[in-house]
């Protein structure tokens, strides 16, 4: 098995345009990370993931770990759970760096598995018109 084929599950997310169209999707929020989804329309297309990483959470070097954390847990089970056709970006905190791996293993997965909320009804609120 080469190096390629362990990555074929999911594609990565590259440029700052495809991030920000990511960033109007749903939004997951947890302890250890917030996951961005949103839906290409491509149904098709291999589910495709990005990563940031802010500088408020540390140094270079804490960053990148982080940043290698997510990567491997996506690689060995959360890829497998992505939807075809979505894009997904894993904005990660600081926590993640003091979680054990197989909790942010879990906690990746249900997030990425977690039914899409109901959407709120599309009548306006109260004194909205």
């Amino acid at each position: 098995m080469s190096k390629n084929d362990e990555k074929s599950t999911v594609g990565r997310l590259t440029s700052r345009p495809q991030f920000l169209f990511v960033r109007e999707g749903e939004k997951r929020k947890g302890p250890l990370f917030l996951l961005e989804m949103r839906d290409r329309q491509q149904p098709d297309a291999k589910p495709r993931v990005g990563f940031t990483v802010t500088k408020k959470h540390g140094n270079a070097v804490e960053r990148n770990r982080m940043r290698r954390r997510l990567k491997e847990a996506v690689r060995l089970s959360a890829g497998f759970a992505m939807q075809p056709g979505h894009d997904y970006v894993i904005v990660a905190r600081r926590e993640i760096l003091h979680a054990s791996f197989e909790d942010l293993q879990e906690r990746l997965r249900d997030r990425i598995q977690t039914t899409q909320k109901q959407k709120r009804s599309a009548t306006p609120g109260p004194g909205k018109e």
